[in-house]
Formats: C-alpha cells, sequence, structure tokens
C-alpha cells in the first residue's frame, strides 16, 4: 500500500475506555495495557486525561517514557493549565502528542460553554497555538462535531490547522450520525477548507446507535486516515468503535477498504481478554472478533460445512487474531456428522445402531442444557455402551419429592421388550426408585455402594451415578448419567442389575429371586 493509504490507529482504551462508570485501572494494570498496545502496532495510544488526577499524570508519565514505537499523547480541554500538564506528562516519550478539544455544536456552545461561536473561534487558536508551542504533534478535536454546522466546522478547522493542529479530529461525540452523513461531512471540509492537506483526519464515534465502526470505516472512505477506537469497545454509554472490529475489517475486506493498518492482529484476542480483566467488564459472548462465539458453531448445518471446508461459514482464520482454533459446540443443533467427528475426537468408534442411539440420546440432553461438554458426551456414550443388550431398560420416571412425603416413584421399564409400570414409596425419592425397580424386576440383591457427583459444572449439569449390587458373592456395578439424578440413579442401578443377570446367565429375570 502506498503511504496515503495508511490509515493510523489511535487506541482511547486508557482514556476513554476508562470513563465507562466502574472500569478505572490501577497504574500497574494501565501499564499492562499499554505494554500489549505498543507490542502489537497501535501508532497512537492516549494513555490518559493528565489533568484530571495525579494519578492518571503518573500513568501517563510513565508509559511515555516505557513506550517503544508508539506515540503517546495525553489529552486536555482547550485551558492553558490542561495543556501545559499534558505537555508535562509526555515529555519523556519519545514521540508524544498533546490532543486537545473543545465544543463547536449549538447545544454545547448554549448550554455547556456559554460560549458565542466568535469566542470558540479565539480559543481554539489560542490553546492550539500554546500546545504547538510545547509540542510538535498536536491534535485537535471539534467536540459534537457531526452536530455543528458544516459552515462553522469549517471555520474551526482552518483556526486550527492554521494555529499548528497537525491532526484534526471530528467526532461523533454522541453516536447521532449515519455513515453517508460522517462521510461527506469529512468529503466537505477537506473540499471547503484551503489548508485541509496539512493536517491526518481523524474519526472518533461512540456506539449509541450502534454504528460506531460503520461509521468510522465511512469517515476513512470521506478521507480520514486515523480511527480512533478502543479495545472491547470500551467507553462511555454504549462505548467506542471496537479496534478489533475495526483492525479485522480493513484486514477481511481490503477489497472494497484499500487501506492498510500496522496493527498485528495476532494479538487482539489477548489484549481483549487483558482488557476485560482489568476493567471488570466482560465481553459479550457473540462479539465480533474476540467473543467466546465468534469462531464457534452450533448449527447442524454450518458444522457440516465447516468440517468440510472452513471458508463456508468463515471468513476470517480464528489464529488471525490469535484464538486457537475454531470451536464446534455440540448443542442441540448439531447434527451427525459433527456429532461422529467429536466421537473421533474424543477417541470412541461405536457402531451404527449404538451411534443412533446414542446421538438420539445426545440431542435429548443437548434440549435440557445450555453447553453440551466433552465430558457429557463421554458419559453418555459410556452409558451407551455399557447397555447395549441389556434386558431391562428404564423408560420413564416420575418422583413426588418433598418435606411432607412420603416420597413416591412411579418408574416404566422395558423388561425383555415388555413394558412394566409400578408405584412405590419410600424414604426420600432414592429410595422410592429403587423400591419401584426391585417391583418390577423382584430380586434379594443388596445395595452396597452409591455415590453421585457432577459431570461438569453448573446448575444443570449431568449427575454421574455408580451403584454396586452384591448378590451370593457375586459384585457387579453399574454406572449411570443424566441432567436429572434420580433419572442417572435408576439407570445406574438398572446397569448393575443387568450385569447380575449377564453373569448368572438366567435370561429370565424372575430367576434372581432365588439370589
Amino acid at each position: 500500500m502506498s503511504g496515503q493509504d495508511h490509515v493510523f490507529i489511535f487506541d482511547t482504551t486508557l482514556r476513554d475506555g476508562e470513563q465507562s462508570p466502574g472500569a478505572s485501572m490501577t497504574l500497574e494494570e494501565k501499564l499492562q495495557v499499554a505494554e500489549i498496545l505498543d507490542e502489537m502496532g497501535v501508532d497512537i495510544i492516549e494513555a490518559g486525561f493528565p489533568i484530571a488526577s495525579n494519578g492518571d499524570f503518573e500513568a501517563v508519565s510513565e508509559i511515555a517514557k516505557r513506550s517503544k514505537r508508539s506515540v503517546i499523547t495525553g489529552l486536555a480541554r482547550a485551558i492553558h493549565a490542561d495543556i501545559d500538564r499534558a505537555g508535562d506528562a509526555v515529555r519523556h516519550a519519545e514521540r508524544g502528542r498533546i490532543h486537545t478539544f473543545v465544543s463547536t455544536s449549538p447545544i454545547h456552545l448554549e448550554h455547556q460553554m456559554k460560549k458565542t461561536e466568535a469566542q470558540v473561534l479565539d480559543i481554539i487558536t489560542d490553546t492550539v497555538t500554546r500546545a504547538r508551542n510545547l509540542i510538535d504533534d498536536v491534535e485537535w478535536s471539534a467536540m459534537d462535531a457531526t452536530r455543528t454546522p458544516i459552515e462553522y466546522l469549517c471555520r474551526c478547522v482552518d483556526a486550527a490547522i492554521r494555529a499548528g493542529a497537525t491532526t484534526i479530529n471530528l467526532p461523533d461525540t454522541v453516536g447521532y450520525a449515519t455513515p453517508d452523513e460522517y462521510k461527506a461531512m469529512f468529503e466537505q471540509i477537506r473540499e471547503n477548507v484551503p489548508d485541509a492537506d496539512k493536517a491526518i483526519f481523524s474519526v472518533h464515534c461512540h456506539n449509541d446507535l450502534g454504528l460506531a465502526v460503520a461509521n468510522s470505516l465511512s469517515g476513512v472512505a470521506g478521507g480520514a486516515r486515523q480511527i480512533e477506537c478502543t479495545i472491547n469497545g470500551l467507553g462511555e454509554r454504549a462505548g467506542n468503535a471496537a479496534l478489533e472490529e475495526i483492525v479485522m475489517a480493513l484486514r477481511t475486506r481490503s477489497d472494497v477498504l484499500p487501506y492498510d493498518c500496522r496493527v498485528d492482529p495476532k494479538f487482539l484476542t489477548r489484549a481483549s481478554k487483558l482488557v476485560s480483566a482489568v476493567s471488570g467488564f466482560p465481553v459479550q459472548y457473540n462479539k465480533a472478533i474476540v467473543g467466546k462465539n465468534a469462531f464457534a458453531h452450533e448449527s447442524g448445518i454450518h458444522q457440516d460445512g465447516m468440517l468440510k471446508n472452513a471458508e463456508t461459514y468463515e471468513i476470517m482464520r480464528p489464529e488471525d487474531v490469535g484464538v486457537r482454533a475454531t470451536s464446534l459446540v455440540m448443542g442441540k443443533h448439531s447434527g451427525r456428522h459433527a456429532f461422529r467427528q467429536k466421537l473421533e475426537e474424543l477417541g470412541y468408534e461405536i457402531g451404527d445402531n449404538a451411534f443412533e442411539e446414542a446421538f438420539r440420546r445426545f440431542k435429548e440432553l443437548a434440549d435440557r442444557k445450555k453447553h453440551v461438554y466433552d465430558e457429557d458426551i463421554e458419559a453418555l456414550v459410556e452409558n451407551e455402551i455399557a447397555t447395549q443388550g441389556e434386558q431391562i431398560k428404564v423408560i420413564a420416571l416420575t418422583v413426588i419429592a418433598g418435606t411432607g412425603g412420603p416420597q413416591k416413584a412411579i418408574l416404566t421399564m422395558d423388561v425383555d421388550g415388555k413394558h412394566e409400570t409400578r408405584e412405590c414409596s419410600g424414604d426420600g425419592p432414592v429410595d422410592a426408585t429403587f423400591n419401584a425397580i426391585k417391583a418390577i424386576v423382584p430380586h434379594e440383591a443388596k445395595l452396597s455402594l452409591y455415590q453421585v457427583h457432577a459431570v461438569t459444572e453448573g446448575t444443570d449439569a449431568q449427575g454421574e451415578v455408580s451403584v454396586r449390587l452384591e448378590a451370593n458373592g457375586r459384585i457387579s456395578t453399574g454406572k449411570g448419567a443424566d441432567t436429572d439424578t434420580l433419572v442417572a440413579s435408576a439407570r445406574a442401578y438398572v446397569s448393575a442389575l443387568n450385569k447380575l443377570i449377564a453373569r448368572q446367565n438366567r435370561p429370565d429375570h424372575q430367576e434372581l429371586k432365588a439370589v
């Protein structure tokens, strides 16, 4: 790409991002974030607002000392004390910048600034000049530019450039603009300001209408060559344009966005996790690029396509943004192809009949659980393998339990191809369930072990039950797994009972009466 097609990435996570209520960071945390931003190739790091507090001043100053590649800038209102403080904070940087701003929209001038248009023009000239006397690199921003009349905005930009501003930022401060409007604003400013070619134009978009990234890219199409953004879109109200989305949009759609930036995308996931951790703001699961589900596929159709060719449903490679690999999330939308692939990954090779039964039970499980983990599938398949050829199977179970008692179990089982149902009470729901099994299949075997543990975490985790039965010196164990622990208990008991039947080599379960 030619030099003029380079887009500078200006990260303001440590300044605008930290202004999010509850997102304040310690000095050490800011240094960590600044280090990864510098390492990943961010062109400009807005390290803070030095006049805001001694802590902010110290953070900007320390980051300025440590930066290896990035320009370090401090924010300043259009006030001499702010500008001087910002200049002092960045003076140790190999490349420093002062970023000063003032409101330009009628609503801000009337209700916040209490100034006339003429007075604001004088303020721009005075404060930009002061900043330029301290440092060569000065950025000026027109706060609420998108709600400022274009003719007056042109006059403000002209004044800032004449006073020495090297970067002109026209922010969509309240997230009000649409992409076409934002692009047109830059085109008009660059066409009507005589010395527009002497400065780099910048975009800074808030996400109040969900248009921050779209507006930022439209501003670049209109002639801007700097994008101000934050990791994870962190920022006031609905946040800012997300750096990771900007970088990957430029990279992925270079056919229609013929601009380059020097940010290494392999750092994006790592940076996202760091900022989330230090700010305390979790990343939504379906967040573009860095969300947990950004490279996860659950739909059976999608999974089938991914297994055949990843490009069928992924426009980016997960490794390009620092993600190890695509995740085929097993859930209710997963198809047979993906399920068989998962079984192979887990080391299972089962016949067609066993596979179909395992797949059926997987679907039933997925309808009851939000997330089906590998451990869930392992428990399911192990249970399916263990129950192949059993004479007795649990068909349905209803349990009535509570403090009032008595506890009852209504159980239906398949016994040699015939369904039998019994209702029994007991000392608790598990005892009632086991009594119902004994009523359907009378036997004298004793329960010597009953254990329950959760297969995975969460309240919807499968319970895995282990049961040991003893009869005439013979011992058999059975396991059962289900999100309903009582169902798992019934399956485990029946599994152990089936093994006792098989070991005695007596097909008629009634013969267990003598045991």
